[in-house]
């Protein structure tokens, strides 16, 4: 686990983009000079996202729209880390618990919804019911293996704090007395993943987000630095009475270029 922080040998930044660099539906002011900024200085860009109700296509049409400049590889979202985590298993049989959005991603795979070998399972909103955790724990008992596109505890939607993905799943691991496999933040395989597209090691890296235990954490567990900002979840994260992240607080995305004087 890296603690320490040195921004001399940084080489690549990996952004979160709800929270950090977005709020519902605008940009968090001066995060676009922010990322032209981290260009204009050299550093290899990545933006990252727990975000599971979007294609990569359909996250960089509305990332455009808002008023960033990146390109679609560039987005490593964890619903596209569940299609690269599926390739490496020899393209099984899946069953998706995802948003239809989401599911564009997917359409390489056979679908099978009776007798999957693996479960995929995102953010569906208010679909989840008795009946859906019910299934997906009796096809996790029969053998089926749980994919968390991540385990967020909670988001903040337009009603407040919010329970995500993470709780949903919890329940289908504590009745099936299994651990599903995580591929989203805060996994080290998701940041891995990430390094290897920058074609840097972890120690030229840093992440910029606003989830202490998402964003910082879980750069922290795979070698790498954090800068957490000041927006997004930041308020609710740092009510965990002792927290300490080890990483540098800044008020926004905006505020990042100080750090590099």
């Amino acid at each position: 686990m890296r603690t320490s922080f040195d921004l001399s040998r940084i080489r690549g930044v990996l952004c979160d983009i709800d929270g950090t660099l977005t709020t519902g539906d605008e940009l968090i002011p001066g995060a676009a000079e922010a990322v032209a900024y981290l260009r204009e200085r050299g550093f290899a860009l990545r933006f990252l996202t727990n975000t599971t109700t979007r294609s990569r296509a359909s996250l960089h049409s509305r990332l455009s729209d808002l008023g960033l400049e990146l390109s679609v590889r560039e987005i490593i979202s964890a619903a596209y880390a569940g299609v690269l985590y599926l390739r490496s298993q020899g393209n099984p049989r899946v069953r998706l618990a995802i948003s239809r959005d989401a599911a564009a991603d997917y359409s390489e795979f056979a679908i099978d919804d009776d007798t999957p070998q693996y479960i995929v399972v995102g953010d569906i909103g208010d679909q989840w019911n008795h009946a859906l955790l019910n299934s997906l724990f009796r096809q996790v008992s029969a053998g089926a293996t749980l994919v968390a596109l991540h385990k967020n505890r909670f988001y903040i939607g337009h009603e407040g704090i919010t329970l995500d993905v993470g709780s949903f799943v919890a329940a289908v691991e504590y009745g099936a007395s299994i651990k599903a496999m995580t591929v989203g933040k805060p996994s080290p395989w998701f940041f891995r993943l990430a390094f290897a597209d920058l074609d840097l090691s972890p120690d030229e890296v840093v992440v910029i987000g606003d989830d202490a235990e998402s964003d910082i954490d879980g750069a922290h567990n795979a070698g790498a630095q954090g800068i957490l900002v000041r927006t997004g979840k930041y308020r609710a994260a740092t009510t965990i009475p002792g927290r300490d992240t080890g990483a540098p607080v800044v008020d926004s995305i905006d505020s990042i270029r100080g750090l590099w004087g």
